[in-house]
């Protein structure tokens, strides 16, 4: 069961929360990895997610579409309210497992990518890094576009998973992982150190 936009679950069930750059597919990660078309809503429109919106899955856990940032026809007043968002659920979840950051592979990561990154490395949460649209580009194209962002990021190859919801390569494994982050146990409580 799915349910989304306004409604914030009970904090009972673990979560899993999807970040990254406007229009990276994360609606289209969230329909890939439940098998359903109209899961989540995906826009041509970067920047249409502006709220956190929470899907239920099959009574067992949630995942969590945060908003995407660097988008630049937002306003800077909007995108300040997304960080605090994004910040305000981060530090106050009970139940976040980890989070999964999504980077596109045409794009080179952004000063908002690492600094993404840099923020959940101090907080300490549990990050799986998926590359998203890996179709979109040939096979030599490819590598070397995961390549600079392993080098730019200074994650390992083994930090990240290339993935394309539109073939579903990498979907089993971004799924394992995901079920890998389930198991373990809540990364803080909420409001801890605070």
């Amino acid at each position: 069961m799915a349910v989304a936009g306004g409604w914030r679950p009970e904090q009972t069930h673990p979560e899993i929360a999807f970040l990254g750059r406007s229009n990276v597919g994360k609606s289209s990660l969230l329909n890939a990895l439940v098998r359903r078309k109209a899961f989540a809503r995906v826009s041509r429109t970067p920047g249409r997610t502006q709220e956190i919106n929470f899907f239920e899955i099959n009574g067992r856990f949630v995942f969590v579409d945060l908003p995407g940032y660097g988008y630049a026809r937002v306003a800077k007043t909007k995108r300040h309210e997304w960080q605090s968002l994004i910040d305000a659920y981060l530090r106050r979840t009970s139940q976040l497992r980890g989070v999964v950051v999504l980077m596109d592979v045409r794009r080179d990561p952004s000063d908002d990518d690492l600094a993404l990154l840099e923020y959940l490395a101090e907080l300490e949460i549990p990050t799986l890094v998926v590359i998203t649209k890996v179709d979109k580009l040939g096979k030599q194209a490819r590598e070397e576009a995961v390549a600079r962002i392993l080098v730019t990021t200074g994650l390992d190859s083994e930090q990240v998973i290339p993935c394309s919801a539109h073939t579903g390569e990498g979907r089993a494994e971004v799924a394992g992982a995901i079920v890998d982050l389930l198991e373990a146990p809540p990364w803080q409580k909420p409001d801890d150190d605070q």
